[in-house]
């Protein structure tokens, strides 16, 4: 069983230091606020819940995380990937368009329109997505394979890094003008 994640603590797993395990409480294991939905209000609209180690220590060495996520119809929840987890998503409202791309020298795109109840796994480490394909909210759960799963969300790291990418490197990589490299990065 998990003993909770501890900031100051020496044993670390998958970044995070264990707690002594005369001090684990029940709230180490309590995650309040699933059934509550995201604000969607932003330009992608869509919002993600996560309950990771960092929101929930009891996680910390189960392996295993999870996420609300709230769509605006239309919304998106935005090219992404996990570098320590596969993800299986589930439909609770609405429907999604889900997708993936496998990795070089194929870059084939596998997609698949999700109704209410349907669930789509995405492999560990492949950039992901999904879209709102209705007018009306939609919300799915996502499980992980890892309390620390991270999240890489690729336009927001090639366009927003700190420091910026040189935009040479970004238009020659992207084949287009750098005035578009520009207005990309001034976005994020």
């Amino acid at each position: 069983m998990g003993e909770g994640a501890e900031p100051r603590a020496a044993a670390r797993v998958n970044g995070f230091a264990c707690k002594n395990p005369m001090l684990v409480q029940a709230n180490d294991f309590f995650f309040s606020g699933l059934n509550i939905a995201g604000n969607t209000s932003n330009p992608v609209g869509s919002k993600v819940t996560p309950v990771t180690v960092a929101q929930l220590p009891g996680l910390n060495t189960l392996g295993i995380a999870m996420a609300r996520v709230d769509y605006e119809p239309w919304g998106v929840n935005p090219p992404h990937l996990h570098p320590r987890a596969s993800e299986i998503l589930t439909v609770l409202e609405g429907s999604l368009l889900a997708g993936f791309v496998t990795s070089n020298p194929e870059n084939r795109l596998i997609t698949k329109v999700l109704h209410k109840g349907d669930a789509f796994v995405f492999p560990m480490g492949l950039v992901h997505f999904q879209r709102n394909m209705g007018y009306g909210k939609a919300v799915a759960i996502a499980a992980l394979s890892s309390q620390n799963p991270g999240v890489i969300t690729i336009a927001n790291t090639v366009f927003g890094s700190n420091p910026s990418i040189a935009v040479e490197v970004l238009a020659k990589a992207f084949q287009v003008d750098k005035n578009i490299v520009d207005q990309l990065q001034s976005k994020f």
